[in-house]
């Protein structure tokens, strides 16, 4: 083992653990913390150890043939079937994109104390594709550090939430290693499903497959490929797991601070505190229900202003680095599906406006407080679109004839 190596090899894995910190997870994270307290970070605990095993068959792929998974199935697949799986690929990006892109409109939002609105925060993000390919200009190791620096600002952003409201750590020890969920209904179903859609994303194994792509290694030699696949592992376990504890972050602080709180107790707290957020809470006793844009509202009125902003720039963080890596699995899927050979200004320009256009028609009809039930769908969209990424992978890492003695057994 050499660290020297290791870190030759770190990038990758990181840029495609962004999938698992953007605005659906975190909003599913947070639904799940205040919908079924502790009892579901089993769910994430497991939905992410599966999407590390799939994501290392996605790797082996490209570090073995030297193509992506979009490029396999361009090469395996006849037409018909081919196109279907684009265009089934290419619904889950545009899916996975809204909530990004919304996600950082919502940040601005609240950072600009709702003096921006919804659309005018997406039409913001639209400079994501200029960002991207000023960063790509220089080379893709700069955009790793940039992507680095991104998942430490969550870190600390979430982190310090976690900190200010202190979870009951025996609760969290007892969630994550005791698989059941006492007195769990219908809603907590929802949430445990909502969970592995939002953190298994179905063109996160296509981006993984070409990421791995920009480290050199002499294929001829089975020596130089079993290499590269353990510090490829190596690497997306330590990025896997420190995405991991990110979401946990989310959780736990919604689950101690607001499981089973009512509506009418956060209306008393809000309007105690003078927030001009308090008439989102009817002052009724239903179960209080959050969302990116109220949790962020409900973290204000509990714990400060401090714990608002700071929420919000976690947010911004996790959707513009997952709006760019989305940007990515687009001109990847385009390119290796259709064999495009487009410059990367315009691959850039047209998947990111194919992700655009809904959301931007979204945000100017729907109102910011309201945007919990499309998030939902999107993350059901999530689900749907789940197999036409696992059968490909599955598919192809188990065949001799693809990945010669690197074949997976299983």
């Amino acid at each position: 083992f050499s660290f020297r190596k290791l870190w030759a090899f770190t990038g990758p894995g990181f840029l495609m653990s962004i999938a698992y910190l953007d605005p659906g997870n975190i909003e599913s994270d947070l639904q799940s913390g205040a919908v079924a307290g502790f009892k579901l970070l089993w769910v994430l605990m497991l939905a992410t150890t599966i999407g590390l095993l799939l994501q290392r068959l996605a790797a082996r792929l490209g570090v073995v043939t030297g193509l992506h998974l979009a490029e396999v199935c361009h090469r395996q697949y006849q037409k018909v079937p081919r196109i279907i799986l684009w265009l089934m690929v290419e619904l889950a990006i545009i899916g996975s994109d809204m909530q990004e892109v919304i996600g950082s409109a919502i940040a601005i939002n609240l950072l600009s104390v709702g003096r921006i609105p919804l659309w005018g925060g997406v039409i913001i993000t639209i400079a994501d594709t200029f960002v991207f390919l000023f960063l790509d200009k220089y080379g893709l190791r700069k955009l790793e550090a940039f992507f680095g620096f991104l998942i430490t600002i969550m870190a600390l952003t979430f982190g310090y939430e976690y900190i200010t409201v202190k979870p009951d750590q025996e609760k969290l020890l007892k969630g994550l290693f005791i698989p059941y969920c006492q007195n769990c209904g219908t809603s907590q179903l929802e949430q445990a499903v909502g969970i592995v859609g939002a953190v298994i994303m179905p063109h996160n194994m296509y981006l993984h497959s070409a990421l791995v792509k920009s480290r050199q290694v002499n294929r001829a030699n089975k020596k130089e490929v079993r290499e590269a696949n353990k510090y490829f592992f190596i690497e997306s376990c330590i990025a896997l797991f420190v995405s991991f504890i990110i979401n946990i972050f989310v959780v736990t602080v919604f689950a101690e601070a607001f499981f089973e709180k009512t509506n009418a107790d956060v209306n008393s707290v809000c309007t105690n505190a003078s927030s001009p957020h308090s008439s989102l809470f009817p002052n009724n006793n239903q179960t209080l229900e959050v969302d990116i844009y109220k949790g962020g509202v409900v973290l204000g009125c509990y714990f400060g202003p401090a714990a608002l902003y700071i929420w919000a720039i976690g947010i911004l963080a996790a959707g513009q680095s997952s709006t760019m890596t989305g940007t990515y699995s687009g001109q990847f899927v385009m390119e290796g599906f259709l064999n495009l050979r487009w410059s990367r200004f315009a691959r850039v320009l047209l998947t990111r406006s194919i992700a655009i256009t809904p959301t931007l028609l979204v945000a100017i009809f729907q109102d910011v407080e309201h945007l919990t039930g499309m998030n939902d769908f999107l993350n059901v969209l999530m689900s749907l679109q789940l197999p036409f990424a696992l059968i490909p992978v599955l598919t192809f890492t188990s065949l001799p004839s693809v990945m010669n003695d690197f074949a997976n057994g299983l």
